[in-house]
């Protein structure tokens, strides 16, 4: 089949290896975001994200105020 395309294997193999790759990430994404919304939730809408990222410091789990905020906005979590 490659040879019909006139495309090397590798490259095949490469878009194989980064779409496995990139399925992790989005594993790990969607468990973060569960996390955050969970958190903000259980604090009845009134956490921004300094107090998010507290909460995630303390069951050892380190990201940024800004992602913390990118995935609140996606979600439309406005604190009170």
């Amino acid at each position: 089949m490659c040879k019909l395309l006139k495309v090397p294997r590798s490259l095949v193999y490469y878009h194989i290896n980064k779409r496995a790759e990139s399925n992790k990430i989005s594993k790990e994404e969607i468990q973060l975001e569960n996390e955050i919304i969970d958190i903000f939730r259980k604090s009845r809408n009134n956490y921004g994200t300094r107090k998010i990222k507290k909460e995630l410091e303390k069951k050892k789990i380190k990201v940024s105020r800004r992602k913390i905020g990118r995935i609140m906005e996606k979600y439309s979590l406005i604190s009170n």
